[in-house]
């Protein structure tokens, strides 16, 4: 656990999500498509499922999977009755480009927990937030890796996008698609509420604050190790 910022772990693992719920290391737990193909998940509802039982007091968010605004709808209000710790993913387009908008509204208003993602722009920060319901539970979702991954700071993004959050009571914003440990001390820093994180860079929190003159060590007692595998010869 690191102060004043929530840290979520990011994957569709199951035995490592309860070792980290077990282990204390983090406030809540993501998932989406990509990674539950990547986890090897065949039963979308019993991974679900069992994720909830396993861990039932701490959010975790369900991605809707289809494409079409109506059968979207359908799935949210299922993956919504999984438990009252579920928050529904839902992305701000479909692959045409189309407008999630007059559905988050939809389901914000009849008080369904939203974690609205693959958000990257300003405008899309505001168009979600003018659409949740004052006093529900909501993610807002900006995926500030993938900002930083086409050359862009995403900072100045992240400042506007907590203002607008902090106009709506009950969202939250979360610095989404972590690539290094210091994303979280950057997050918090700027007052972000939640950073999801995957295992790898989770794995890496103990290390905060570590002796660089250490690190300077280990990394050439590495190097060293790797040569004696290796049995690499210059002379």
């Amino acid at each position: 656990m690191i102060e004043g910022i929530k840290v979520f772990a990011d994957g569709a693992e199951l035995d490592k999500m309860v070792a980290s719920y077990e282990a204390k290391e983090v406030s809540g737990f993501t998932t989406n498509p990509s990674l539950m193909k990547k986890a090897g998940i065949s039963d979308y509802n019993e991974f679900a499922k069992a994720a909830v039982a396993a861990i039932p007091d701490m959010p975790l968010s369900f991605e809707v999977f289809a494409d079409d605004f109506e059968t979207m709808e359908q799935e949210a209000r299922k993956i919504a009755t999984f438990g009252d710790n579920v928050y529904v993913k839902i992305p701000i387009t479909n692959t045409k480009g189309e407008s999630a908008i007059p559905l988050i509204e939809k389901l914000s208003a009849e008080g369904v927990s939203l974690n609205v993602t693959a958000l990257l722009t300003l405008e899309q920060v505001r168009a979600t937030v003018d659409a949740l319901t004052p006093g529900t539970k909501n993610i807002v979702s900006v995926f500030a890796g993938r900002v930083a991954d086409v050359g862009v700071d995403p900072t100045d993004l992240m400042i506007k996008s907590l203002a607008i959050c902090k106009e709506k009571p009950g969202a939250e914003l979360l610095w989404a698609s972590t690539r290094e440990l210091f994303n979280i001390i950057q997050a918090k820093e700027l007052g972000v509420d939640i950073i999801t994180v995957p295992p790898a860079i989770i794995g890496k929190i103990k290390d905060i604050g570590k002796d660089l003159n250490q690190v300077s060590l280990d990394t050439v007692i590495g190097f060293n190790n790797d040569i004696k595998t290796l049995g690499y010869s210059i002379l």
